[in-house]
């Protein structure tokens, strides 16, 4: 827990390298690393970003990204820095047009994943350096999240995953995840899940880790 802490600045280059190694199939990373440094620093602007990153030896190892309103932190986002996104957007079609249909059909995703309206609390990006696997840094950076978040007053917190990803809902399932239903996104099938903090064992309603000691 010692090597967890708050997103930088400074983070942002090592933060997009594991976006694009885990999710290389995800519309982001295929857009390409400039649009996901471009991306996070953007997201990095609001105080609804909720993002952690594992650090050894000086080294980024890993990363999640949530938020208590992850509609609201993409729409402000978009209205605020949409602006730095053009251009690595547009390279990234370039080089792959038929990603066009996708960016267009992004705003779509929270009425299509939404479960109920209690819940808009959200935890979107998580990755991982393979070797890590096994040395439970997934549940100690996904605790710190969840933390958080019942910290804010949250109860509810959702994650999608691709209904064919045995290997994340397994994990989800260990948490105490439930199936909140499938829906179809990006031409694929997904599943939504969500976790009621308040009832999880493994999660308390105590901040320890939004406090940023270093520099950005």
């Amino acid at each position: 827990m010692a090597r967890i802490r708050p997103m930088r600045g400074r983070d942002v280059p090592a933060v997009a390298r594991l976006h694009h190694a885990a999710m290389g199939r995800s519309l982001w990373a295929r857009l390409g690393l400039p649009f996901l440094e471009a991306l996070y620093r953007a997201l990095a602007q609001s105080p609804l970003l909720l993002a952690f990153v594992y650090e050894e030896d000086g080294h980024v190892r890993g990363f999640i990204a949530g938020s208590p309103d992850s509609s609201r932190l993409f729409r402000e986002t978009l209205r605020a820095q949409g602006w730095t996104l053009v251009l690595p957007a547009i390279l990234g079609i370039l080089r792959d047009p038929s990603l066009l249909i996708s960016i267009v059909t992004t705003p779509m995703y929270f009425t299509r994943s939404r479960v109920h309206d209690g819940v808009s609390a959200e935890s979107m990006f998580c990755s991982f350096e393979p070797d890590l696997r096994g040395r439970r840094v997934s549940g100690h950076i996904n605790k710190v999240l969840f933390d958080e978040l019942l910290h804010q007053g949250h109860r509810y917190v959702k994650v999608t995953t691709d209904a064919d990803n045995e290997a994340a809902i397994r994990q989800l399932r260990s948490w105490g995840f439930e199936d909140a239903g499938t829906f179809r996104f990006y031409g694929k099938v997904m599943c939504a899940w969500v976790l009621d903090l308040e009832e999880s064992d493994r999660v308390e309603p105590v901040s320890r880790h939004t406090e940023d000691p270093g520099p950005r």
